[in-house]
């Protein structure tokens, strides 16, 4: 026998809730696990992570999400990392929202307000971090998959062994309150179900089948890699200016490539008119740079001096000095070319134009 609409006559709007509950039971876990565990990692058992003096420092990890971060992220993450107090703030406020929304699902307590809360956070964490991932995009589809689960608990609500249905029982009257029903999971009727169930669906389908054209194609457009490399470092150069001596003063900026390891430059090599050698320096002459020869934007993820080389992490962009190669050298006006080599053999390129 077919179970009535909500709408019929004898219709159990209680039992029917608490059918999607038992439902979404191992969602609503999941959920709540995934953000309960990032923010009680950071709290409880890693609490190095919100230590600004430790390596594990959050804002080791914001700074290397700044190159992909979509729809100006990117330009939010810069200002929080040149402003620290509101830096800081921000951590502390979002791993505590994980925590404490992640522990509210968990318990089934003010459900369908928990579940819209991850689903905010989704999206942060896809603006940010959406494009990681050096083999697969790792943190796409964990956002995806969050979002998804999300919009589901809202629609749901968690009826069964949860807070919200123990004080729907206790309080019979609650559940056909409006606070109860939009905030904590009381029953819905058919049509704003059905209604609402569209408007998540649709929202799920734009957030991930865009995110995911723009990350890898292969919907609207061909499969492509990304703007952003998650897997190959990329050193953009800037600004460059050549004395008469030799001595190279450039901007770098690592905005492509994995965060799990540095990027090092192993030799880097300055070309004049013609395309003829003028200076050379090698792995030896590069780690051998004092750190005063970095003026470093951020003190967090930076550019200094490596075991072979230059060595930087991702996000990190500063002003390097490369004093003159050999002390005879003067240099006349024309068209130079520096060249840096990474440790995996890619070139990456800067003109310098000195006048005469």
């Amino acid at each position: 026998m077919s179970t009535p609409p909500l709408e019929a006559p004898g219709a159990d709007p209680a039992g029917a809730w608490r059918q999607l509950g038992l439902a979404m039971l191992a969602v609503r876990f999941v959920q709540g696990w995934i953000y309960w565990g990032g923010g009680s990692r950071r709290f409880l058992y890693a609490p190095a992570k919100l230590d600004p003096h430790a390596p594990s420092w959050m804002a080791n990890k914001f700074q290397s999400a700044m190159p992909g971060a979509l729809l100006g992220m990117s330009h939010v993450v810069d200002f929080m990392l040149h402003h620290f107090a509101l830096l800081y703030a921000g951590v502390i406020v979002f791993s505590a929202l994980e925590l404490l929304f992640g522990l509210f699902l968990l318990l089934g307590f003010m459900t369908r307000l928990s579940a819209l809360v991850t689903v905010g956070l989704s999206v942060v964490l896809m603006l940010l971090f959406g494009w990681q991932g050096a083999t697969c995009i790792d943190e796409w589809t964990m956002a995806s998959a969050n979002f998804g689960m999300g919009i589901a608990l809202c629609l749901a609500g968690a009826g069964a062994y949860s807070v919200d249905g123990w004080l729907a029982k206790r309080h019979p009257r609650l559940p056909d309150t409006a606070w109860f029903q939009w905030l904590a999971g009381g029953p819905w009727p058919a049509p704003r179900l059905k209604r609402w169930s569209l408007i998540g669906a649709g929202a799920t389908v734009l957030f991930v089948v865009l995110t995911y054209n723009y990350y890898r194609g292969s919907v609207l457009t061909p499969f492509h890699g990304g703007p952003v490399s998650p897997g190959a470092h990329h050193l953009s150069l800037s600004a460059g200016r050549l004395s008469t001596d030799g001595q190279v003063r450039f901007t770098a900026y690592l905005d492509g490539g994995t965060a799990a390891v540095p990027a090092n430059v192993v030799r880097a090599e300055l070309f004049g008119p013609g395309a003829v050698p003028v200076e050379h320096w090698n792995g030896a002459a590069l780690s051998a740079l004092p750190p005063g020869n970095f003026l470093n934007e951020y003190p967090y993820n930076r550019f200094g001096p490596g075991y072979a080389g230059i060595s930087a992490k991702m996000g990190a962009r500063a002003i390097i000095t490369l004093p003159p190669a050999r002390p005879d050298l003067h240099l006349s006006g024309g068209r130079y070319r520096l060249v840096l080599h990474s440790v995996d053999g890619h070139p990456f390129t800067l003109i310098l134009d000195r006048s005469g």
